[in-house]
């Protein structure tokens, strides 16, 4: 201001510049606090949000496994159990600091009539500095933490610490505890203050309420966003352990030969195998597709045994085995039982005859000579493919009658009709790796390819496809010509997280198969 004497208006005009000065700053300081009201308010709903998912759905699955497979996630699950008992104490005394601060600088969420009351009407409380100080330091002392902020601390260090001495020397949670010791404490290391200051100092001493609330959401949040990362590293760090038994077979066990009026029984069963290279099978000729194939020893008659071991090898590499053993008995051949007479047909792979392929068919006659016996089936067409073997493909009807010719090991011709079901091939189902529903990331979808398959078809039937169509939410569905997504991808970059894709109108050539193909199925792809 001027020096030396001023008049009556000078005064006034110096006195209102003042009051607007002070005016100026009161409406700076509202709005820094309206905005770190506003944040803090995103963070306590982001963290709400991370708690349901930790809770309804990461600790479910691994829970669930931990009763499905305990030696692969019985010690993951009790490990997590102690580390979510720690977090859940380090949140409810950050949210009791914040309820107590809250108190003590008169703060009101909500009126009397439980509406909430706006920010503007706690400015006064929110910048209110004396609680924070009075809480976290003793008699107001910024070199004197108080018990409270002790206690805190000791929280803090008790969920780290627990984190490293339980997980420190596993590599693949190594990312979990690096979080942990990063944005778990309450003490700077040392040499790393950024202005020679503790971390309670920077972070409560002479803070406003909303600076203090907000630093505490933020260690709520840390201890959240932890807990979520060690429930999803826990799974994944299991996942090629647990096998994937997605193939089924229908298993029948019974005897060959059976004696008349003698009682006998077959044992059927639904058998769950899988084709991951963790499954060795050995005492068996070949594996294949997750299946162990054995020849038979019958270089003589009387009781035979054959046995064999199924090893499975975990994500830690610890083998688990399963022996097996099977006896059987080898009979008398053709010469031995050629006073029997009779007829024996029989479909290689199934009771009925699909229309449009080749059904390989046996015949034989007990103790005769195999390689004269012939077949006719009118409706079919026959083609022999070795001694007492055809190639039955109907044409058209719903039954074929396969009429089996030859001579009895006394010279006597003789024959004998047998009837078969026709049956259409079923149509092929849409598939992206084997699945015709899945879940993958949106971003995963442009570099898959889509195949057609029928499922559990023991006939020699494959398919190309040609053709597809994509459809996504709120979007018009997209033709791509041949089998890959990579045409897709600027469609694709429209899903989002629970979206549903859908592969449809698939068209196909198919090899191994005449006539036209059926409607192809559709796939459908979760988006999470």
């Amino acid at each position: 201001m001027a020096a030396g004497k001023q008049t009556p208006r000078q005064k006034m005009i110096n006195l209102m510049y003042l009051v607007f000065i002070a005016m100026m700053a009161l409406n700076i300081d509202a709005e820094i606090i309206r905005s770190y009201y506003d944040s803090t308010k995103a963070l306590n709903e982001t963290r709400m949000l991370t708690e349901k998912k930790n809770e309804k759905i990461f600790e479910k699955t691994l829970e669930a496994k931990a009763q499905q497979v305990p030696d692969t996630y019985a010690q993951p699950w009790a490990q997590y159990q102690v580390l979510r008992d720690k977090i859940n104490s380090l949140v409810k005394s950050a949210q009791d600091i914040k309820v107590s601060l809250k108190k003590k600088s008169e703060f009101h969420d909500k009126d009397a009539q439980g509406k909430d009351i706006d920010v503007s009407e706690n400015f006064a409380a929110l910048n209110n500095n004396e609680a924070t100080t009075e809480y976290f330091f003793k008699e107001g002392d910024e070199n004197t933490p108080s018990k409270g902020a002790l206690d805190l601390k000791s929280k803090i260090d008790d969920v780290r610490n627990y984190i490293n001495a339980t997980f420190g020397n596993n590599p693949q949670l190594k990312d979990l505890v690096e979080r942990a010791n990063k944005s778990l404490i309450a003490e700077y290391p040392k040499g790393k203050s950024p202005n020679e200051k503790t971390w309670f100092q920077n972070k409560f001493y002479h803070q406003p309420l909303i600076a203090a609330i907000s630093n505490l959401e933020i260690i709520q949040n840390d201890a959240r966003n932890v807990q979520s990362d060690a429930l999803a590293l826990m799974l994944q760090e299991k996942v090629d352990a647990s096998i994937k038994f997605n193939s089924y077979e229908a298993i029948v066990s019974a005897p060959v030969d059976v004696v008349a009026g003698k009682p006998a029984e077959a044992v059927v069963m639904l058998g769950n195998y899988s084709n991951s290279n963790k499954i060795n099978i050995s005492g068996v000729s070949r594996q294949e597709n997750g299946k162990g194939y054995a020849s038979l020893n019958t270089s003589g008659i009387g009781q035979k045994t054959f046995s064999g071991n199924i090893t499975l090898t975990d994500a830690t590499g610890k083998a688990q085995n399963f022996p097996f053993t099977h006896t059987y008995n080898v009979i008398a051949g053709p010469q031995e039982v050629k006073l029997q007479q009779g007829l024996l047909l029989s479909a290689d792979k199934m009771n009925v005859m699909y229309r449009g392929l080749e059904n390989p068919v046996s015949g034989s006659i007990l103790g005769a000579d195999n390689s004269k016996l012939s077949l006719s089936a009118p409706g079919a067409v026959v083609r022999s493919t070795g001694p007492g073997k055809w190639s039955v493909k109907p044409q058209s009807g719903n039954t074929v009658k396969l009429t089996l010719s030859g001579t009895d090991p006394y010279g006597k011709s003789i024959t004998q009709v047998f009837e078969y079901r026709i049956k259409n091939v079923p149509p092929p189902q849409g598939q992206m790796r084997g699945q015709n529903v899945l879940t993958m990331p949106a971003t995963s979808i442009p570099n898959q390819t889509v195949q057609a398959a029928i499922p559990d078809f023991d006939f020699p039937v494959s398919f190309t496809v040609t053709e597809f169509m994509v459809r996504i939410p709120g979007k018009a569905a997209m033709l791509v010509k041949g089998n890959s997504l990579s045409d897709a991808a600027g469609l694709l970059k429209n899903v989002r997280p629970g979206d549903d894709v859908s592969i449809i109108e698939i068209k196909a050539t198919a090899q191994g198969l005449e006539g036209p193909i059926k409607r192809i199925t559709p796939i459908i792809i979760h988006v999470p």
